[in-house]
């Protein structure tokens, strides 16, 4: 056997020697370890039981003392009970006690009603036999004075009711005619004063027009100019414009219609230039007529400001002021509308100062009171529902949009400043002279007045007089006493207040008088 051989097996016998010796030692060590751990898990066996076994006692022992102080709670619960129970046992008692005195008074009560009820049922029986007794006699005299006054019951009765009503009927035209003039005597002196001092403070001039304007010309060849080679002219005239040109025989005029009074005197002021410049054609026409709404435009913003500027008001919308510029060429019953509305305006402002209202306000809704008048040309409807739409429109208030709307009573005035507009608006129309009336419609209305009053009973005949401020009437004296004169007179204004539409008031004046006539022969 050589060398490497033996060191070979050598080696192998060392390494399982200690291959050997390691395994050995590893099964010693956990043979070790194991006996350590068994040791260490019964110390811990007998730890856990000693520590169970004092959880034990210490869980008895709270127990015992839970229970205890359980008992001694309900202990205390059961004495604070029991003496609830007394106290309350005690009030019951109480209660029970006042009980029966009360109904051991009742009954003592009810005993005495019972008393008091036979005295009374016997009271009642004797005063039925006394009634019974009495319409006896109440029969009997009726009986006697039937066959003494030689009438019936129901003819006595009719007599008494009919003394009855002339004598309510006296008494009540008595105290109204009273009254009326307790509160007339008051009301016209505060009412004279108010609007005399309203009328001495306003002096306004009135400038009547009608739908119509004429242009005087310096001669009538100028009618051939303006009419041009086939009649050019005055078609672009009229076109531009919107207004009719009447020639005629009228010597050295030419007469403007329309209704729009805005478009007749843009028509007017071309007119005038185109004959001053002498050059007429139809495009010297369309340029004048341009710079005539221009002017007429620049006329209407200055007077709305004007107004406004005379009526002391602010704040008024741009659009309302061109409006209310619009009013200076609209007359109604030919009083200028933008005058109307600024005297209105004062007015309204006058009596509001003297009665303590809201005077700028006053103002205001006078101002803008027949506002709607200045498109009712272009927008259907009446002016005052045009009014009311184009202030609403522009943000006014609305107390100054309800005496817009109540200034003609077609709806009932619920603030002072619409009351004081409608008196204003009555006041500036009525005066002597600020409108014209259509003399058909005159009549009319003067017949309308006369035809009311001859209606009523006792009417001997009537006349309006005065432009219809007044109506007389001439009552038969036979037919109407004295003491009825005041409600008839009552009962025709009323009368005349829901048939007939008229400015201002009217005052109906009855006369009744006697005359006994006899002849000396």
């Amino acid at each position: 056997m050589d060398t490497t051989t033996v060191l070979l097996i050598a080696v192998a016998a060392f390494c399982v020697a200690a291959a050997l010796s390691g395994f050995v030692a590893f099964k010693m060590g956990v043979a070790y370890r194991k006996r350590i751990a068994e040791t260490e898990v019964g110390s811990a066996e007998e730890q856990a039981k000693k520590i169970l076994e004092d959880a034990n006692k210490e869980s008895q022992t709270i127990h015992k003392e839970k229970i205890i102080e359980a008992k001694d709670e309900i202990h205390k619960l059961r004495s604070e009970s029991e003496r609830d129970l007394k106290e309350r046992r005690k009030e019951i008692n109480r209660l029970e006690q006042r009980i029966q005195q009360k109904e051991e008074a009742t009954q003592r009560r009810l005993d005495n009603l019972e008393k008091k009820e036979e005295q009374i049922q016997s009271k009642l029986s004797v005063a039925q036999e006394k009634l019974d007794e009495a319409e006896i006699i109440k029969k009997s005299q009726l009986e006697y004075l039937e066959r003494i006054s030689s009438m019936t019951q129901k003819q006595a009765r009719d007599l008494l009711m009919q003394n009855l009503e002339d004598d309510l009927l006296h008494e009540k035209s008595l105290k109204i005619a009273f009254y009326e003039q307790q509160i007339k005597d008051e009301s016209d002196q505060r009412a004279q004063n108010i609007i005399s001092l309203a009328i001495s403070r306003l002096a306004a001039e009135h400038v009547s027009e009608a739908t119509v304007s004429v242009v005087p010309l310096p001669s009538d060849e100028m009618k051939g100019r303006i009419i041009g080679r086939e009649g050019r002219n005055i078609k672009a005239l009229e076109i531009e414009t919107g207004v009719d040109l009447i020639i005629d025989d009228t010597p050295e005029a030419i007469t403007l219609s329309c209704h729009d009074p805005v478009r007749r005197e843009v028509a007017r002021q071309t007119l005038e230039r185109l004959i001053l410049d002498g050059r007429i054609h139809p495009g010297r026409i369309e340029g004048t007529v341009e710079k005539a709404k221009r002017d007429v435009e620049q006329k209407i913003r200055i007077d709305g400001e004007r107004a406004v500027m005379d009526t002391n008001i602010n704040n008024v919308h741009h659009e309302l002021v061109k409006l209310i510029g619009r009013l200076t060429f609209r007359t109604s019953y030919g009083q200028n509308v933008l005058d109307h509305s600024i005297e209105v305006a004062h007015f309204a402002g006058i009596m509001a100062n003297e009665i303590g209202a809201d005077a700028t306000m006053a103002r205001r809704a006078g101002l803008l009171h027949d506002i709607g008048k200045g498109l009712n040309h272009e927008i259907d409807g009446s002016h005052i529902q045009i009014g009311v739409d184009v202030c609403k429109k522009y943000k006014e208030n609305a107390a100054i949009i309800h005496a817009i709307e109540a200034h003609h009573g077609d709806v009932e005035a619920k603030t002072v400043i619409a009351c004081l507009v409608q008196a204003a608006d009555a006041l500036s129309a009525a005066r002597p002279a600020a409108r014209r009336e259509n003399v058909e419609n005159y009549i009319k209305r003067l017949q309308k007045l006369e035809e009311i009053a001859n209606s009523f009973h006792g009417v001997e005949k009537s006349f309006a007089i005065q432009a219809g401020r007044e109506l007389r009437i001439m009552i038969k004296p036979e037919s109407v006493k004295d003491e009825n004169m005041t409600a008839i007179a009552r009962d025709i204004a009323k009368k005349i207040e829901s048939g007939v539409d008229y400015p201002g008031q009217i005052k109906v004046h009855l006369i009744r008088e006697s005359r006994a006539i006899e002849f000396a022969k």
